[in-house]
């Protein structure tokens, strides 16, 4: 394989011109020969045992070129890429030029990284909001845990409200005639949650266990099922059973049960604890955010559309796997939102693009920096990464190219270099208001004459 020429056409996009020499091109055809002489059958000889030059005789020497050429292509392109050491971002498009027994030629099309100037990362000014733990912050902390660790109990004697867990039956119809999927049987349905359609579960308040009810609503106009939405619909219902949560009482026994603390003054300090490093963990994280915004607002570059529908797609996945992981899927999901894949993309658009410019910068700076990631940098990412997924270091190794993790290495050594050389001030709180003159000096007034009616009272 040789690279005739590597040339920009349009910007972020290469043209290479590719050649296959007579020598390659004849070793692929004999690879192409022996994979597929097994499915030609050839007058005089046994299926898969006619020899090359018969075959090429009978068919025409180009027999074996189309498939060997699409054999040879990728790799001679992958070759070509890293001769002219150009950075792909979508897949290039490839027209074969020329095929004869000398070889062959094609050209090679291609979206790149674009060039990127990021002016400003060294300096930059952020602020810092202080970590404060409140009291109440760490009471409501306690309640969620006392939320977690409830029981539910049935109830009699009071009708249902909201926030209670209900058991119910019910059939639905529309104009007088039961729909599918209307129907269920010792339904638990929490009042409140949002579950059923608006305007069902607020019907349920008030009904006692036992009674028996309608429940008038309207389908929404974009229902998913098309045949209900917009649609009146009457649900025969019945009450079976009220349940409520029944919260443990907040001592140190509940503090034994819930953490391996004995004492709820140990378990309210632990708490606070946690609620200040994840504090000081998101303040960090803001300042980071605050500087990394001003080094893309520095940085000059026309990114590839390509780039930023990538990412797009992504993250698409990255929401559908979040999906799979609770028992749902992205088509489902759809259904239920009336969302289209379109309409999903174009909210991640933004989103999208401030991903692709920041990692951009960063690489940037990695390059202007000549930042360097050691081996034993990697190996020590591959062994967290190993650790953390609960798999071998040597499956890491082959799922994640060590290429991959020495560039993030590299990026986030180019987000230290921002931070250690930024000025981060911390922020003020807020002063307290001065009460105006008037109001002190009336205040005060207010209080010598309280003083002097104390005094005329004794």
């Amino acid at each position: 394989m040789s690279l005739v020429s590597a040339n920009k056409v349009e910007t972020n996009v290469v043209e290479l011109k590719v050649s296959v020499g007579a020598e390659e091109f004849k070793k692929g055809i004999e690879k192409t020969y022996k994979k597929t002489v097994k499915q030609i059958a050839v007058p005089g000889f046994r299926k898969g045992k006619a020899p090359k030059s018969v075959i090429e005789r009978l068919y025409g020497e180009a027999v074996f070129y189309e498939d060997t050429v699409n054999e040879m292509y990728p790799e001679a392109y992958s070759k070509a890429v890293e001769e002219a050491g150009i950075e792909p971002v979508d897949r290039a498009d490839i027209e074969i030029t020329e095929v004869s027994e000398n070889g062959f030629t094609f050209v090679a099309k291609v979206t790149v990284k674009p060039e990127v100037t990021v002016k400003k990362y060294k300096g930059l000014k952020a602020t810092k909001t202080p970590v404060n733990v409140t009291e109440e912050e760490v009471a409501a902390e306690l309640s969620n845990m006392q939320e977690r660790n409830g029981r539910m109990v049935s109830v009699e004697g009071r009708a249902a409200k909201d926030g209670d867990n209900t058991i119910i039956d019910f059939e639905g119809f529309c104009d007088g005639v039961a729909f599918e999927g209307g129907k269920g049987e010792k339904f638990d349905l929490k009042l409140g949650s949002g579950q059923f359609i608006p305007g069902f579960e607020e019907q349920i308040v008030g009904k006692e266990i036992g009674e028996e009810f309608d429940v008038n609503v309207t389908f929404p106009e974009e229902y998913q099922a098309t045949e209900l939405a917009g649609k009146a619909a009457v649900f025969k219902c019945k009450l079976h059973e009220i349940k409520e949560k029944e919260l443990p009482e907040l001592d140190d026994e509940f503090a034994k049960d819930v953490s391996e603390f004995d004492t709820l003054d140990e378990l309210k300090a632990d708490i606070k604890a946690k609620l200040t490093e994840t504090a000081e963990q998101n303040a960090q994280a803001a300042v980071e955010e605050q500087l990394v915004e001003q080094v893309i607002d520095s940085m000059e570059a026309e990114i590839p559309q390509c780039m930023v529908d990538r990412k797009v797609e992504e993250m698409l996945q990255e929401f559908d796997y979040r999906l799979q992981s609770q028992g749902l899927s992205l088509d489902l999901y759809m259904q239920y939102t009336g969302f289209t894949a379109e309409a999903f993309k174009e909210t991640y658009k933004e989103q999208a693009l401030h991903q692709v410019k920041m990692r951009l910068a960063l690489e940037a700076i990695v390059k202007e920096e000549n930042i360097e990631v050691s081996e034993e940098d990697i190996n020590a990412e591959m062994e967290k990464m190993a650790s953390a997924y609960g798999i071998e270091i040597e499956k890491i190794k082959e799922l994640v190219p060590a290429e991959d993790i020495k560039l993030d290495l590299a990026v986030n050594k180019a987000v230290d270099l921002i931070k250690d050389t930024a000025v981060v001030t911390e922020k003020k709180p807020a002063a307290k208001k001065k009460a105006p003159a008037k109001k002190k000096a009336a205040e005060k007034e207010a209080e010598e004459v309280k003083e002097e009616e104390a005094k005329d009272a004794e």
